[in-house]
């Protein structure tokens, strides 16, 4: 296995179940849930449940994959939080974030690696 991998798969599932542990006020029922492929490196956050009108949902808060070069792609980001930045913070190099959900010609501006 990659040694990035290796040290990337720890540092994406920390940060999902930090934030598995955040509730929203406007649900009733619901649940958080850490989903982890380790063996193909895809991590999701997403919350299940009941919202207080009778509506069933299932969201995907955030998705990340990690590629065999060892890069993070951001797939999904449904939320208001810099994630990107939160990697960076504990230790992944820019260069080796990729803003997936962003359009390829977009990529070059953001700061982080384009693929």
């Amino acid at each position: 296995m990659n040694n990035k991998i290796e040290t990337y798969q720890p540092i994406v599932f920390s940060l999902l179940e930090q934030y598995a542990q955040h509730r929203p006020v406007n649900v009733q029922e619901f649940e958080n849930e850490v989903v982890a492929d380790r063996e193909r490196n895809h991590f999701q956050l997403a919350s299940i449940g009941w919202e207080k009108d009778g509506r069933f949902f299932h969201n995907v808060i955030f998705h990340f994959d990690i590629k065999p070069d060892g890069k993070i792609w951001i797939q999904v980001n449904n939320t208001d939080v810099d994630i990107a930045a939160e990697l960076v913070e504990r230790g992944v190099s820019k260069s080796d974030i990729v803003i997936g959900f962003q359009p390829p010609r977009y990529r070059p501006y953001s700061g982080y690696a384009v693929a």
